[in-house]
């Protein structure tokens, strides 16, 4: 089992976080999407301790009861205050100005494309799941409606309602979204219990409430990447996925899992942690 712990960057802002492996050694930040939690990297987590790296995967903002600002001023949900929260964590995680490893998949992943654009020379690799580069997922969205209509979710999260209809009837939808992309029961459970409140939930939709519908355009990606993504994920189509070399100036490996949906960590944990440490034992720190 991996051990919880408090990460404090601000006197407001203490993230819950699941970890494993020594204080010290190289580390290995992971960062969850919606609607999971941290959670969703249990097993990741474990591996990559076992295998001699810190692990560390914080439940972010909004998602910690203390790191929860007001999701009405949405301001406090831009992603520059996230990516800012990642590099605080990394830094009160005791890794200063080191270089460290960076996992990210769904809204994570956008994040940890937005940190390998601006902190590239932090980062010794760059693991994605699910999440295409901005760039590719723009370029789908303009081209293809098969990825539009993949997408049409996200503008049904900026309606003001849109948290109790994600909650209702036992968060009904939420279950029902996890469990038809393989999620097991049990791992549900954890993400609800982290998600699954009128508090939490608002504070995951003013992600995309800050964001709108727009996604802005990144450079080319400096960073070794590992980009995983499922033949079956409801969100993100082949273009996007398949367009995501055009956007990496590295080493690049694209994985494709056969039959397997949009939350791969949970869904296919021993493969994703196959994949994952092969990357990390490739790209060194």
């Amino acid at each position: 089992m991996p051990d919880s712990e408090k990460i404090v960057i601000a006197p407001h802002l203490v993230f819950d976080a699941i970890t494993a492996g020594a204080p010290g050694a190289p580390l290995v930040l992971l960062l969850h999407g919606f609607a999971e939690s941290m959670h969703c990297w249990r097993a990741q987590v474990m591996a990559v301790g076992d295998a001699g790296y810190r692990a560390i995967a914080p439940s972010q903002r909004g998602y910690s009861p203390r790191a929860r600002p007001d999701p009405r001023d949405f301001s406090h949900y831009l992603i520059d205050r996230l990516i800012d929260d990642a590099m605080a964590i990394v830094a009160a995680a005791g890794y200063g100005n080191a270089r460290f490893h960076l996992v990210g998949h769904d809204w994570g992943g956008s994040i940890a494309w937005g940190i390998a654009d601006r902190h590239h020379k932090r980062l010794a690799s760059l693991t994605i799941l699910s999440r295409p580069h901005p760039n590719a997922f723009n370029r789908a969205m303009a081209t293809d409606g098969e990825q539009a209509q993949r997408s049409k979710h996200h503008k049904a999260f900026l309606e003001p309602d849109a948290a109790d209809i994600v909650l209702a009837d036992d968060a009904r939808w939420l279950r029902e979204r996890l469990a038809a992309n393989g999620v097991p029961a049990e791992a549900i459970e954890r993400h609800l219990a982290v998600l699954g409140n009128r508090q939490a939930m608002e504070a995951a939709l003013a992600w995309y409430r800050a964001r709108g519908a727009i996604r802005g355009p990144l450079g080319p990606i400096r960073v070794p990447t590992l980009y995983i993504w499922g033949d079956a994920d409801d969100t993100v189509g082949r273009m996007a996925a398949e367009g995501t070399v055009d956007f990496i100036a590295a080493s690049y490996r694209f994985e494709v899992l056969p039959g397997v949906g949009h939350f791969a960590a949970d869904q296919v944990p021993e493969r994703v942690c196959e994949l994952l440490l092969e990357h990390l034992a490739a790209h060194p720190v």
